[in-house]
């Protein structure tokens, strides 16, 4: 065989057994997303929502996840006001063996999310401390065990598929907030509570074997008190603290963007 037809040969057989052998690689283009969890990725406060309860939103940033890297198939049943249960037995099921990405962002209605911001809100200080602490007391205690049980069956779903877990925005800057805000102590033990649950899910994430994407960074000088804040005041009570359409964008796409890209 001359030598010019043996080079092209062994190209050409090399290019063979590399598709052959190496599969992943042809397949590797093949995104099959599934946005799980609770209304922080269902896209509450971001706006318009969809004709079902859940209140998705298409600025939420899973949609815009999605639509960024042209995914091939996108299934999204995160609903507002979702706890671990709900995953369990109301999204887990949209999840197979094809699936490629799961993301979610659950525990904080779990851990009291509605009651703590109420009482801290419209209540005493001493009734918001109290709050905060039953809170944090259920994240460290209870929540866990519920966490990793919902890690657990969304890895038996989707034994393929590359788990990440957004963490929660701390939601105020503690800075002058005028008369009608909350104290500055009650917004900084809120943040401190926002502290705990994410310290929580990071470390029930690793435990998992997924990826743990901490959205506070991105979410730092944007709060709510914050000149140009990401997130909802009391303007309205379903969408009432939690990101608008710019925390979903430069807030929460930002921090999975820069995760997983």
């Amino acid at each position: 065989m001359p030598r010019r037809v043996r080079t092209v040969f062994a190209a050409v057989l090399a290019a063979v057994l590399g598709a052959v052998l190496l599969p992943g690689a042809a397949r590797a283009a093949t995104v099959n997303y599934v946005a799980l969890g609770d209304s922080y990725s269902s896209g509450v406060g971001a706006g318009p929502y969809d004709l079902s309860t859940c209140l998705r939103s298409q600025k939420s940033y899973a949609p815009l996840w999605a639509a960024a890297h042209s995914v091939t198939s996108f299934k999204f049943p995160a609903c507002g006001g979702a706890v671990t249960a709900d995953v369990l037995n109301n999204q887990v099921g949209q999840l197979s063996s094809s699936t490629t990405l799961v993301t979610i962002t659950i525990g904080g209605n779990d851990a009291g999310f509605a009651d703590v911001m109420t009482s801290c809100r419209f209540g005493s200080t001493s009734s918001c401390e109290s709050a905060v602490n039953e809170s944090k007391a259920f994240a460290t205690a209870t929540l866990p065990a519920r966490l990793d049980a919902t890690y657990t069956a969304i890895r038996n779903r989707a034994p393929n598929a590359r788990l990440v877990v957004l963490g929660y925005p701390r939601l105020f800057e503690t800075g002058s907030c005028g008369l009608l805000a909350m104290s500055s102590y009650k917004r900084t033990i809120l943040n401190q509570a926002a502290d705990t649950l994410n310290g929580v899910i990071s470390g029930r994430v690793a435990a998992a074997g997924g990826t743990f994407v901490d959205a506070r960074p991105f979410f730092a000088g944007h709060g709510v008190c914050a000149a140009d804040p990401w997130i909802r005041d009391v303007s309205g009570v379903i969408e009432a603290y939690h990101p608008n359409a710019n925390g979903y964008r430069y807030g929460y796409l930002a921090a999975l963007t820069a995760a997983i890209g």
